[in-house]
């Protein structure tokens, strides 16, 4: 594996060129006072809207310093990733931070002003002046949350609340990464050591059980010492977000999350039936997880053990950029082409060195390109994290070079469709090619795990959520007896009687983070399913779909989720793409059985 003592010794090639936000630090000053003086400009138009011409001068100011600002932000961002112990860019980091306080107070006026007028008013202001047909679908949306607006009196008492009301999430968030001290586990010299996050995750899938076991009960002790902490801030958060949703007139807290794109509430209890009605490849993949294992009794430390020994894949950055271009030439020329130019234009920031970011992701900068950030190790989990970030990156090339700034960016709900396309193209790619047996089942293994990680427990957490926000509107008790209950149930449903239960199980509830961001995790679900579907149409030779995927691309926001996914034939509103993905894991379960 190629190491590197220091960020100098890293190639150049394989570094982010951040002169194409600011060729120099000068640059950059300047956007920042610039910043400043619009924010204050902003500001004066508070009580001054009163025509068509000065909501249009406020809308393109406001447009023109979100731009300014987001140069300003990620380019302080970036230069922070890279190193994080750099004192200069952290400086230059929190006083972007600052500027974007004062542009949310200076423009905080605005939406409360927009929802007091009637849409004949707006419509009115609209036909004063043909600049604001550019603006128009997005202020016209807003108008979707008026019956959910309070008076002016009001909204400010629940903003004044806002911090209180997030405080859940603070302590759960301070106890999960500042307080919590994990048990000990024995260190390769025999002696014994408190584990760390970083650690668990080596050990939870080393091959010898004991380690496993070890790691496991030591990852639980504090989860299981504090329940009645955990339960208490997260029923706290559940009755928070029950209240909020009351307050603001939605028929559930569940119809409230959904909301914003959109989405109704059938879609979400439709993923959850239809993974439950086919669940069954679920539960005999733990079969085969127990047999392969040589098992007596399968146990949740089991459950991420490696099923095929002694597989170690060496793929060098070099080799796993040309293997992803090759895996990806079913999405066409223009794609391709544009992935090569990405690696040679220093678009992506590579290799691990000391001080930076950890992890993998993908920033898309309108006017600019995107940025893609790596911490590539040479294996095959590196090879697929860069075929999942080049996703992200040709969905932020397509959509910024397709869409006006109003409609570039693309939502979370859809995100994870055309990263997950390329992790299913690859898959397919490295299977097809490869003749050793061995190394057949190791690829396999990797994906049906991915599947069930994505899938099936981002479902399984999705109806955690509702059952508890459920028990909170009948105004029933949350405590950690309840959540146990819930959650074992849950899990032995989805896992199936195969599993042994530690009495740690039930605890699972307590360490994650996702419940107190209420009803995010299904979307990993749907756009994992959407993308399985379309992945499997596209090597098929389907044409038709192809084109409609490029498209989909080319679309940021200018529609809701659910319509352009619509477009590529993808209808979430139906069975069909979840039947579809489970469909295509009970084939790679049954491959694998038969390897």
């Amino acid at each position: 594996m190629t190491t590197y003592q220091s960020r100098n010794d890293v190639p150049e090639q394989e570094k982010w060129n951040l002169t194409d936000i600011y060729p120099s630090l000068d640059e950059w000053e300047k956007d920042y006072e610039q910043v400043k003086v619009m924010t204050e400009e902003l500001k004066a138009f508070d009580g001054n809207i009163d025509s068509g011409k000065s909501l249009l001068e406020y809308l393109t100011k406001q447009e023109e310093l979100s731009h300014t600002f987001n140069l300003v932000y990620v380019y302080a961002m970036l230069n922070v990733d890279v190193d994080t112990r750099n004192s200069d860019s952290q400086s230059l980091l929190d006083r972007a931070k600052h500027a974007g306080v004062k542009i949310s107070s200076a423009t905080s006026f605005f939406m409360p002003f927009l929802l007091s007028l009637d849409e004949a008013q707006l419509k009115e202001y609209i036909a004063e002046d043909e600049g604001l047909n550019y603006f128009e679908e997005d202020l016209f949306d807003s108008f979707r949350y008026k019956s959910h607006v309070l008076s002016k009196e009001q909204e400010k008492i629940v903003s004044r609340l806002g911090e209180a009301l997030s405080s859940p999430s603070g302590t759960f968030s301070m106890i999960n990464n500042a307080d919590i001290k994990f048990g000990e586990v024995t260190d390769k010299d025999g002696k014994k050591a408190e584990m760390t996050r970083g650690m668990y995750s080596k050990l939870i899938e080393d091959e010898d059980r004991e380690v496993r076991k070890e790691a496991y009960k030591a990852y639980y002790e504090p989860y299981v010492a504090l329940k009645n902490t955990i339960a208490s801030t997260l029923s706290s958060a559940v009755k928070n977000n029950v209240s909020l949703a009351e307050i603001r007139n939605y028929p559930s807290a569940l119809e409230k999350g959904l909301f914003g794109d959109n989405v109704p509430k059938e879609v979400y209890e439709n993923l959850i039936a239809t993974t439950k009605e086919n669940i069954k490849s679920m539960h005999r993949y733990t079969e085969i997880r127990k047999e392969k294992l040589g098992l007596d009794e399968l146990r949740q430390y089991d459950l991420s053990a490696p099923l095929v020994k002694g597989v170690k894949l060496d793929i060098p950055y070099q080799e796993a950029y040309e293997t992803m271009v090759k895996a990806l030439a079913p999405l066409g020329n223009d794609y391709v082409e544009r992935l090569k130019e990405f690696k040679n234009a220093r678009y992506i920031d590579v290799r691990e060195t000391r001080g930076k970011r950890s992890g993998a992701y993908n920033l898309g900068l309108y006017g600019v390109h995107p940025f893609v950030l790596l911490n590539h190790q040479d294996d095959l989990d590196s090879l697929f994290t860069l075929a999942h970030e080049m996703g992200h990156a040709m969905h932020s090339h397509y959509s910024n070079k397709h869409q006006p700034k109003i409609t570039a960016g693309y939502s979370i709900f859809v995100a994870e469709v055309a990263s997950t396309v390329n992790e299913v193209l690859l898959i397919n790619y490295l299977l097809n090619k490869e003749t050793h047996k061995d190394i057949k089942k190791h690829l396999l293994n990797h994906f049906i795990d991915q599947f069930k990680g994505t899938l099936f427990t981002q479902v399984m957490f999705a109806e955690f959520e509702m059952k508890t926000h459920a028990l909170a509107e009948e105004g029933q008790p949350l405590n950690a007896e309840v959540f146990n209950q819930i959650y074992e149930n849950l899990f032995r449903e989805y896992n199936g009687d195969t599993v042994v239960f530690d009495e740690e199980v039930k605890y699972g509830w307590s360490r994650i983070p996702h419940f107190y961001r209420p009803f995010y995790v299904y979307k990993y679900a749907t756009g994992f399913a959407s993308a399985i579907h379309l992945a499997t149409k596209i090597l098929d030779g389907d044409q038709q779909t192809l084109d409609s995927y490029l498209d989909f691309l080319k679309s940021g926001s200018s529609d809701y989720p659910l319509d352009l996914l619509k477009k590529t034939g993808v209808d979430l509103t139906t069975p069909e793409p979840i039947v579809n993905a489970l469909k295509r894991f009970e084939e790679l379960v049954e491959e694998f059985a038969q390897l």
